[in-house]
């Protein structure tokens, strides 16, 4: 397999990453700076490239979240919610066709290097909230972007069905380093602790039962 990750730096798509390279596969890392009021995840995806020694390309489009408005992802006037993903309030942070728009990209990077995967790390704890995170999203956008060139281009999302406390586990049966990467939404130097995905981070080590390692506010 030679993948391109969509990769954020963060715990997920790490985890992801390391599960490739376990795998044998040829990786290639692909970040997205899209207007995101985190930017830290893209120091941390550079890191964790460099801590790999793997090719890593940062694509600067912030222009992006100005047209993707009504998300607090995006849009900084717009109030961050904290609390768990269950909740309704999350729903402000979904931005709009977001993944249908940084895969797109991502599989003519993997086209133009004839590589035959994109490899995301959307997680059965997505899905609630994020309706492109779905398997049923994901199939169909495998779909379409077979559709879209000559060349076949697998979506590879092993993920899509395991909770976020599973991916710790294999996490750390692969090393992954998870002090180095980000999950925060709230755009600071440290985690906030509050935002969904903090909450969610904090939960899954807690139900793995080994200590977080992450620096909260």
């Amino acid at each position: 397999m030679k993948a391109v990750v969509l990769f954020s730096g963060g715990l997920d798509s790490t985890v992801l990453t390391y599960h490739l390279i376990n795998q044998k596969a040829e990786v290639k890392l692909f970040s997205i700076d899209y207007g995101q009021r985190h930017q830290r995840e893209i120091s941390s995806s550079r890191m964790i490239a460099k801590l790999l020694n793997l090719n890593h390309s940062v694509l600067e489009l912030p222009m992006i979240g100005e047209i993707l408005g009504g998300s607090a992802l995006t849009d900084t006037t717009i109030e961050l919610p904290e609390g768990h993903y269950a909740e309704e309030s999350m729903k402000k942070t979904v931005v709009p066709n977001r993944n249908m728009i940084l895969l797109s990209l991502a599989a003519g990077h993997a086209i133009s290097l004839n590589f035959d995967t994109v490899a995301y790390a959307a997680h059965a704890g997505d899905h609630t909230i994020y309706p492109d995170c779905r398997p049923e999203f994901a199939d169909s956008m495998e779909k379409s972007l077979n559709l879209a060139d000559w060349n076949e281009i697998k979506l590879y999302r092993p993920f899509v069905n395991l909770t976020k406390e599973e991916l710790v586990r294999h996490g750390l049966e692969l090393g992954v380093p998870f002090e180095k990467t980000w999950s925060c939404y709230a755009g600071g130097n440290l985690h906030c602790g509050r935002c969904g995905t903090c909450v969610e981070r904090k939960e899954a080590f807690e139900l793995v039962r080994i200590p977080d390692p992450t620096d909260y506010n």
